[in-house]
């Protein structure tokens, strides 16, 4: 059973108190994927409007791919459309997916989306730029985001960061950085002033799911083969009978016919 769960290379880290929602990142990404804003991989988290007049606040942060280190959405694709590459980058093909969507019910964070309203809809989800990164590029979110809410380099230093910036300002974020631990871990990380279920975050468990996706999706070809020998032997034995029963059939037939002529004698 093949596992995924090899540190990823690349990693971002995310500051929601950067945050100021220009949606550049937004942008960005629309147009490195030349999409419209309404296909772009990454959508914004909020918390809405919180405090008591004239003490309000609202944050906000960018939200797209998380790129497990054992992703839920790879294991439960049957046709490998979605795989993590060798830096830990969850890519997609949209020349091989058939577009079941079983990678959008197995994903606890709805990343996966669908273009429900293109007559050939495909999947849509970040690919952390990977062909920018082969050019020696940052992905584009990152490379524009104005106020540095978006960072990205090596995964270690991400998460390093993220634990010091924590430690070196207690009181100015939650003691969590979400994605460290989440769905066996992820490549995008998070840190916070406002806990993360008030962005709208899902509470995702510590261990991926995807081991017993695997299961089914990876035993799906050994069940399919075990029921073809299963049909092809009832097929052959059906087949059998019938030909027997034919037989039977033509020597009573036979028979018949040779009876009057042996009573006329």
């Amino acid at each position: 059973m093949t596992e995924h769960s090899t540190p990823p290379r690349y990693g971002f880290l995310i500051d929601v108190s950067y945050c100021i929602d220009c949606r550049t990142c937004m942008v960005a990404c629309s147009v490195e994927n030349n999409v419209s804003m309404e296909s772009t991989r990454i959508w914004i988290k909020e918390t809405g409007v919180t405090g008591t007049f004239p003490d309000l606040k609202r944050f906000t942060a960018p939200y797209h791919c998380m790129h497990c280190k054992d992703p839920s959405c790879v294991s439960a694709c049957t046709v490998s459309a979605l795989t993590r590459n060798e830096e830990g980058i969850v890519v997609y093909d949209s020349e091989i997916c058939i577009g079941c969507r079983y990678c959008m019910y197995a994903c606890p964070f709805d990343v996966p989306n669908y273009e429900w309203d293109q007559q050939l809809p495909l999947v849509v989800k970040c690919d952390m730029c990977f062909a920018r990164l082969n050019e020696g590029q940052q992905p584009a979110c990152a490379a524009t985001c104005p106020t540095g809410a978006i960072k990205f380099g090596k995964y270690e230093d991400m998460l390093a960061e993220a634990h010091q910036r924590i430690n070196e300002q207690p009181d100015k974020y939650v003691q969590h950085v979400y994605g460290e631990e989440e769905n066996g871990g992820t490549a995008t990380l998070y840190i916070s002033p406002v806990p993360f279920e008030e962005l709208g975050f899902p509470i995702a468990g510590t261990t991926s799911p995807a081991f017993s996706n695997r299961l089914v999706t990876e035993g799906t070809p050994m069940v399919a083969g075990m029921m073809l020998v299963g049909l092809s032997g009832a097929y052959l034995t059906i087949k059998h009978l019938k030909e027997e029963a034919a037989k039977e059939r033509l020597e009573a037939e036979k028979e018949k016919a040779i009876q009057p002529v042996a009573e006329e004698k």
